[in-house]
């Protein structure tokens, strides 16, 4: 446990992740405050690199993160259509603080640690589920973390909140 306090991000990820025996590899960079400079990271291996979007329903009672591989486009129109939640805006970081733990550019499925209510919902995109390894920040933007992906999803089922698989594309 001792060598994970020298670790960049929230210490509760990494004791988390102990507890639940998942294994992770660690990388330290430069911030990378969009998925575009955290994909430079990892050039060349099998990691998918992901964006994670936090939205709101027009109402602000329901939250939504939003996960899809780095390099896709998403259009919040589409987006719509596809979660049939209603119309969807980007959360305030006001919103990312309080439901997440999070500030921008610093956004991870990791942050539902922080969500002890288990109110935002998760859809990630369908091709996720065939990626051998994902990459999330530790909900600090100056490292990332590599889960196998079998791994990554027993760390969601322990987390309490709803996610699902969908696409977000026509494939």
């Amino acid at each position: 446990m001792d060598s994970l306090l020298s670790y960049r991000g929230q210490q509760e990820v990494y004791t988390t992740l102990q507890q639940l025996a998942i294994s992770f590899e660690y990388y330290e960079h430069e911030p990378a405050h969009t998925a575009e400079e955290a994909r430079k990271c990892f050039r060349g291996n099998e990691t998918t690199c992901c964006k994670n979007l936090f939205f709101r329903n027009h109402k602000g009672n329901k939250h939504y993160l939003v996960v899809l591989e780095a390099s896709r486009e998403l259009h919040i129109h589409d987006l719509e259509k596809r979660l049939k939640q209603g119309k969807l805006s980007f959360a305030s970081p006001e919103r990312m603080q309080r439901y997440l733990g999070l500030t921008p550019g610093s956004v991870s499925p990791l942050g539902l640690i922080n969500d002890v209510d288990n109110h935002v919902h998760v859809f990630f995109d369908l091709s996720l589920q065939l990626a051998k390894k994902l990459s999330f920040h530790p909900n600090l933007n100056t490292a990332s973390l590599v889960f196998e992906n079998a791994d990554f999803i027993q760390f969601m089922n322990s987390t309490g909140n709803t996610f699902e698989f969908l696409s977000l594309y026509d494939y």
